[in-house]
């Protein structure tokens, strides 16, 4: 169970039977999920941290040289979130974040929006509203996404992380690229395996055959 500073109420949107990932407070989940793959990917630096902050509507979103060491800092916890083994190490794991960067959880309904959650005051800390709209944006999407849809890439040599908002669920890549790659590599390792058991048939029959023909 994922628990809020205060006991406060956990949100689950449904359409149908099928899970609906586009409310306000999915923002948090994309957030952690570009800062990560940032990380991931060594594009890590303060002007594309800043676009990235402004791209999800940050207030304020200048990143100064300490903030960005705390958003680093952070960014490596929000990561083992992703690649937490199993549901309940993950559910501890958010716990976790939750008590470090949640103190406050309250209902808005500004700027015209249904009601949804905030997990920071704007006049917070640039750090502080990062921590509390990431940690509260997985904890929301953990109770909708039954425990799972967060992962790691499957594709061996790729780490980038993902949130999995399709209808079945059962995301496995980071990218369609990496799963078609992926899918072309297990092709061709069957197909070489296939072509060495073949040949290693063949050369046993020409044994077989050199070693009648010598007999005769």
């Amino acid at each position: 169970m994922v628990r809020l500073p205060g006991g406060g109420c956990t949100l689950q949107l449904w359409c149908h039977w099928f899970m609906q990932f586009n409310h306000d407070n999915m923002s948090g989940v994309r957030l952690a999920e570009a800062l990560v793959n940032m990380l991931i990917e060594d594009t890590w630096g303060i002007p594309i941290l800043q676009e990235l902050l402004t791209d999800h509507l940050f207030r304020s979103p200048e990143v100064k040289s300490e903030s960005e060491k705390e958003l680093r800092e952070w960014t490596e916890k929000l990561r083992a979130v992703f690649e937490a083994d199993g549901e309940e190490a993950r559910c501890a794991t958010i716990n976790a974040l939750l008590a470090e960067g949640v103190r406050r959880v309250y209902l808005t309904t500004h700027d015209g929006m249904h009601p949804h959650l905030h997990f920071a005051e704007a006049s917070d800390r640039l750090i502080e509203r990062v921590r509390a709209v990431t940690a509260g944006g997985l904890a929301i999407f953990m109770t909708e996404a039954a425990g799972g849809r967060l992962g790691a890439c499957a594709r061996d040599g790729c780490s980038r992380v993902f949130a999995d908002t399709s209808r079945g669920g059962r995301r496995a890549y980071c990218s369609a690229r990496c799963g078609n790659a992926d899918a072309v590599q297990r092709y061709r390792h069957r197909h070489r395996g296939a072509a060495a058991v073949s040949d290693g048939g063949r050369s046993q029959r020409s044994v077989r055959t050199a070693y009648t023909s010598g007999q005769g």
